[in-house]
């Protein structure tokens, strides 16, 4: 998530109201979560398992729960707690706006779209040229649909991030700052969750078709041309490159990659990442026809055991 102004250390500092190390003039861009942070970006991290990964991070500002050394080009802000701090600067530079019409007077709709009645369209929503909104679809601020998409009855585009910490006294929320983008020639079915990125866009390549039933996790991208089929639930931060196939039920892990070309048969668990241009099954993920030659053989058991006796 990027900052509509440049932003300095000591500003940042004095919004939190924390120490920070470095330059009081650092230049500040914006924030966002580890897997999607670049120069000139706030990560937070409040485990140490986790300082080196932050510290040697793309991000140059560094949200931190204890007082390390700063590295070269960077600066730290120094919390007694980075996830409370990371939701309160979500908070001030996008905080939720309320809407009192089922279509924002901020929403920017192309010509020939038709929006059907009972949708929700939010605040400073763009939907292209040409596209079908059906019965009861809910779209949430600053979400980007492109041309010649359709969205099918009840679907929900831009919901929050699944995303929590355990405190003693139940969970903390990320708060969900980022967007959903929707490209081209997209078709979403009925009854499909889209969740909004934590800081960046959750997206769906051009041409990508979802069946009923679908939903996709907080800043995953999905590629061009993809086919995804009922219930099927993608975690978040996934990657799924161009042209995969994924049947029925099946469900993933987060932090993964599909490679381009992969089949993913109905019902498997993808727990790891996966390489293109093959065909995959079972729980835990297996090329499929090493899966089915295991399965066959579990079948000869009894008739093995019939045969030692």
């Amino acid at each position: 998530m990027k900052f509509n102004k440049v932003h300095s250390l000591q500003e940042i500092a004095n919004l939190l109201k924390c120490e920070s190390v470095g330059d009081k003039n650092f230049e500040i861009l914006g924030m966002n979560e580890i897997h999607v942070v670049e120069e000139g970006d706030i990560v937070f991290v409040d485990h140490p398992k986790y300082y080196d990964k932050a510290l040697k991070s793309a991000a140059t500002i560094i949200l931190i729960n204890k007082k390390v050394d700063c590295p070269e080009g960077k600066a730290l802000l120094i919390s007694d707690d980075p996830f409370r701090d990371f939701n309160k600067l979500t908070t001030h530079f996008k905080p939720f706006q309320s809407s009192n019409a089922s279509i924002s007077a901020s929403a920017n709709i192309g010509q020939g779209t038709v929006i059907q009645p009972n949708a929700f369209v939010g605040n400073h929503v763009v939907i292209g040229r040409n596209c079908v909104i059906h019965s009861n679809v809910s779209i949430y601020d600053h979400t980007v649909i492109g041309d010649n998409v359709i969205i099918h009855a009840g679907s929900v585009l831009g919901a929050d991030a699944f995303y929590y910490k355990k405190r003693e006294d139940g969970f903390d929320q990320l708060l969900s700052g980022g967007r959903v983008v929707i490209k081209d020639n997209v078709g979403i079915g009925a009854l499909c969750t889209i969740d909004k990125g934590v800081s960046g866009d959750t997206i769906i390549g051009e041409g990508t078709k979802l069946d009923n039933q679908v939903h996709v996790g907080h800043d995953t991208v999905i590629g061009k041309k993809c086919l995804i089929a009922s219930q099927t639930g993608i975690a978040g931060c996934v990657i799924i490159e161009d042209e995969v196939t994924i049947w029925g039920q099946v469900g993933t892990t987060s932090g993964i990659t599909i490679g381009k070309k992969a089949i993913i048969l109905g019902q498997t668990g993808v727990t790891k990442s996966v390489e293109g241009g093959k065909s995959y099954f079972g729980t835990p993920i297996e090329e499929s026809r090493e899966k089915l030659k295991q399965l066959a053989n579990i079948k000869k058991i009894p008739e093995i055991l019939n045969k030692l006796k």
